[in-house]
């Protein structure tokens, strides 16, 4: 049974040893040379300080290296990163697993990745957790007029304005994955009635439940807070666009957390000024940060944060690394694996 999302708060002295077993079984007799495994890091130099302490804590028999000091690259057998170096397969001829540090995996050249590579997308708690906090704040703040409060307050009006049970403001969910179904499960909580989009049917308590082209204007046309968590795929890029936004009920709002190409900006911008849509908070940008004169900026309809809705936790992360590179090296299989022909 694959592991489950919380699968993951912390890894057993138990399984640590058995990884050291494993490593030192594995290098026995795989490596020619005594050559130390080694486990590279490629990203936000911070956390990584992080990982390298949980690393050393729980397994000193890995070398693990912070990028871009990466020792002798045919020792590197692990790769963690948020964006591929150039040459993957050329630098690195014995790589053996390549984790993404985040749960998207859009910024991968998948064929840059050798086919007998396995690439594996981040499944901690953390990543779940942080996200269900900043959709429910996204959607409290839209649900409670904030973002007509701090227009107010720019200009020195006090003028209060009717306030409505979560039980009337219906939330869509495109994308109904591990965080989709996180976020839904939050707001469901919060007393707003949820309903679920996704390209394959799912079934979710408390959710309504929607799939494939044929139920989405369905979906979407009782939808007051549309939140996009869908993967960046050829399907799904460009899908928040003019001819989506119409398909949404008269004032309707917007919380994109998936990726920024997924929304056509100039189209968000149309909708917002005909009134069709009230609102819009943004995590996410195509590109990243927007241009200083892109109109987003500015406008007084749209809350924008720089890409912080989740963010991997060092301690969920380095336990779920960890098992898996156990799990690969008995033959079993490992958490989030991605499917090359699906693209996630």
């Amino acid at each position: 049974m694959r592991p489950s999302l919380g699968a993951y708060p912390r890894a057993t002295s138990f399984q640590y040893q058995q990884l050291r077993s494993l490593q030192a079984s594995h290098w026995t007799h795989r490596s020619r040379k005594a050559m130390k495994a080694s486990f590279v890091y490629k990203a936000d130099p911070a956390r990584g300080r992080e990982w390298k302490r949980l690393f050393a804590e729980r397994a000193p028999h890995l070398d693990f290296r912070l990028w871009p000091d990466i020792g002798n690259p045919e020792a590197v057998r692990y790769l963690a990163m948020w964006e591929p170096p150039d040459d993957l397969a050329e630098r690195f001829p014995n790589l053996e697993l390549v984790f993404s540090i985040g749960a998207g995996i859009d910024q991968f050249d998948l064929n840059s990745i050798p086919a007998h590579v396995p690439l594996l997308r981040m499944q901690e708690p953390g990543i779940a957790v942080t996200m269900q906090e900043y959709v429910a704040m996204a959607v409290l703040a839209l649900h409670r007029n904030l973002i007509d409060y701090i227009g107010q307050q720019r200009v020195a009006v006090w003028n209060a304005l009717r306030v409505r049970p979560a039980s009337q403001c219906c939330v869509g969910i495109l994308g109904l994955g591990q965080l989709g179904a996180a976020v839904a499960e939050r707001l469901t909580g919060l007393g707003f009635p949820c309903r679920g989009w996704s390209r394959t049917r799912r079934h979710l308590e408390g959710v309504e439940c929607f799939a494939g082209d044929g139920e989405l204007t369905t979906f979407l046309s009782q939808s007051q807070v549309l939140i996009c968590l869908l993967p960046l795929t050829d399907q799904t890029r460009g899908i928040l666009d003019a001819k989506l936004f119409a398909r949404l009920p008269h004032g309707a709002s917007l919380v994109n957390v998936g990726r920024g190409p997924h929304l056509v900006a100039q189209d968000l911008l149309a909708a917002l000024d005909s009134g069709q849509l009230s609102a819009a908070v943004l995590d996410v940008f195509d590109p990243e940060p927007p241009p200083a004169d892109h109109p987003l900026w500015h406008h007084p309809r749209v809350l924008m944060t720089p890409h912080v809705a989740s963010m991997t936790q060092p301690e969920g992360a380095v336990a779920m690394v960890l098992d898996n590179i156990v799990r690969h090296g008995e033959g079993r299989e490992m958490a989030g694996v991605v499917d090359r022909q699906r693209g996630y």
